[in-house]
């Protein structure tokens, strides 16, 4: 009895599942599968080359933009208005008619007044609620004109 539920179920399998329709939709599928599979990896690796081609490109504008600045710093040293500044700073020269102001140090109290006057100006960070910090998160930064 057994032998013949065997061969049912083998005719039933390969009459209903293994039949020539099939095996070329499991073909097609596979081979459908390794396209898109390597359309990912092609996507992917391009995706990667693009970035270091554009971190490659930033690099170089940068490089071009440090030599700019060092090709006007070096006509700046080469300029008369620079040896002159430096020669009046190093020598302690002035052109006829200026005249030096030498202020002495700040006392304590002067030093004192503008710490004070500094941390007075200093921004201020306001603590908010998280709820307050979620209403601005969502409503644009408008959740205080909402709430109040």
């Amino acid at each position: 009895m057994k032998q013949i539920n065997f061969r049912r179920l083998s005719y039933h399998i390969r009459h209903q599942y293994l039949t020539t329709n099939n095996a070329v939709v499991i073909v097609a599928l596979v081979v459908a599968a390794s396209w898109a599979w390597g359309s990912v990896q092609a996507m992917d690796r391009n995706y990667r080359l693009q970035k270091e081609v554009d971190y490659k490109r930033r690099e170089l504008r940068l490089a071009q933009l440090e030599t700019a600045t060092l090709k006007f710093e070096q006509n700046y040293y080469k300029s008369d208005e620079y040896k002159e500044l430096a020669v009046r700073e190093r020598m302690g020269l002035v052109n006829p008619g200026e005249k030096v102001l030498i202020l002495p140090p700040n006392s304590a109290e002067a030093s004192a007044d503008e710490a004070e006057s500094a941390r007075a100006n200093a921004p201020r960070r306001v603590e908010r609620s998280n709820i307050q910090q979620w209403g601005n998160f969502l409503f644009g930064g408008r959740a205080g004109q909402l709430q109040e």
